[in-house]
């Protein structure tokens, strides 16, 4: 972020001309489908649970990755997937209701593509997308995860006497094998702002590595929104407070308080009566079509009109994820042209339109949704911004993969109203 000293709103007024950004990377071999052949081997232990890269004396996982054109295994990955290790991350992912139920919604609408059929579950957890793929009929069901959960989910698949179907594959997607295409990919991979984490990546290897022609990816789509916010209270709670302590001023704590509160992005939960705008569309994902280098960075153009007089404090970003098959790839034409960054859209406003809503089953994080343990990101300004009704907002948004790590997640936000321009930038970790 930029320093704060002298400028209103804590960021500089930018009086240069907007600069110019290369966005563009050179498209990277896709990947060849099936094994590999030779190199990483694994080792079984019975019951279908087999771990991978433990032999010492064959190559290492990561310089096979980077032989491929795949994503190394780095420190940063292996905190990462530690941090899966521990039970309450899934107590809370199973026990939002509104995911969990939507995807056991999602595999029986789509039974006739897992009867019988073989199944990919990436980043399968404690298990229970793979079981549910089970029960929907599938005829084996690769469960694969590089986090020690993979040894829970283990017994899990064991216990409810399904080991002669599901197979758990200790390892990433990147790294583990397997000897058969797959008809169904099932992977529950958003992230905070839907991108954050960078898991939809080992999706799409997945995906370039197994799945048949014409086979089935659930969730099939996605959309990242963003749209202005005005969030009074909590603008108070954590900065208004120190005006009056007790009948101390300790305004002198404001600074301070406002980096610790806005310096970074927020996750939380808004509702519909927050939203200033009608919501502009970042990114728009379908998980048939998309490549690994496309996430690197995504730029978006916005301009919003205010629908009502009232303190602008910053955006909100949300997303939505459809689960559709494959022959209807272009369902949601009138959202988005799969593949463009934006919608053609009216004052950055994008209203959802689907000729009949009961085809596509949507799990959705937008603020009028039920709520869901993805809440909202919102980013923060130090100072609000006061806008009338119909007053543009307009600006640009650039969503980078960090070069430290690339599950953290940069965003540059560039953004004016009432003939003042500002700049923030912070880090997603």
């Amino acid at each position: 972020m930029y320093p704060s000293s002298g400028h209103t709103n804590g960021y500089h007024d930018q009086q240069q001309p907007e600069h110019q950004r290369v966005v563009t990377t050179t498209q990277r071999q896709r990947v060849r489908r099936g094994s590999r052949g030779g190199g990483l081997r694994s080792r079984d232990y019975g019951d279908g649970f087999r771990v991978f890269g433990e032999d010492n004396n064959i190559q290492p996982p990561s310089q096979q990755a980077e032989q491929q054109n795949l994503a190394p295994c780095t420190d940063f990955d292996k905190a990462y997937f530690h941090s899966y290790a521990h039970v309450g991350i899934h107590e809370e992912m199973i026990k939002d209701r509104v995911r969990t139920d939507t995807y056991r919604s999602a595999i029986l609408q789509h039974q006739k593509h897992i009867e019988g059929k073989v199944v990919m579950d990436v980043g399968c957890g404690t298990g229970i997308l793979a079981i549910f793929c089970a029960q929907a009929g599938a005829k084996r069901v690769y469960a694969v995860d590089a986090s020690d959960i993979a040894l829970q989910a283990n017994e899990v698949v064991k216990a409810n006497n399904l080991s002669d179907r599901i197979i758990v594959l200790h390892g990433r997607v990147e790294d583990v094998e397997i000897d058969e295409e797959v008809d169904v990919i099932v992977s529950e991979w958003m992230g905070y702002m839907l991108l954050y984490e960078s898991m939809l990546g080992s999706v799409i290897t997945a995906r370039d590595r197994w799945l048949k022609r014409g086979g089935l990816i659930l969730p099939s789509h996605a959309t990242l929104y963003m749209a202005p916010i005005t969030h009074p209270d909590r603008y108070t709670e954590s900065i208004d407070f120190w005006r009056n302590v007790y009948g101390i001023d300790m305004s002198a704590m404001l600074p301070l308080a406002k980096q610790c509160a806005f310096e970074e992005p927020s996750v939380e939960t808004i509702s519909g009566e927050n939203v200033l705008t009608w919501p502009h569309v970042v990114k728009y994902v379908d998980c048939y079509t998309l490549q690994n280098y496309e996430l690197e960075s995504v730029t978006t153009r916005f301009q919003f009109k205010s629908m009502m007089r009232a303190p602008f404090h910053g955006f909100a970003f949300w997303f939505d994820v459809e689960f559709n098959g494959p022959a209807n790839l272009n369902t949601n034409a009138q959202i988005l042209l799969p593949g463009s960054p934006n919608p053609p859209s009216l004052d950055g406003a994008v209203k959802k339109k689907r000729t009949n809503p009961n085809d596509t089953l949507i799990l959705s994080t937008a603020p009028e949704d039920p709520p869901t343990h993805w809440q909202q990101t919102l980013i923060y300004f130090y100072e609000p911004i006061e806008v009338e009704q119909d007053q543009v907002i307009e600006g640009s948004l650039v969503l980078s993969q960090s070069k430290e790590n690339r599950r953290f997640m940069n965003i540059h936000l560039e953004y004016s109203s009432g003939g003042r321009s500002f700049v923030k930038e912070s880090v997603m970790r």
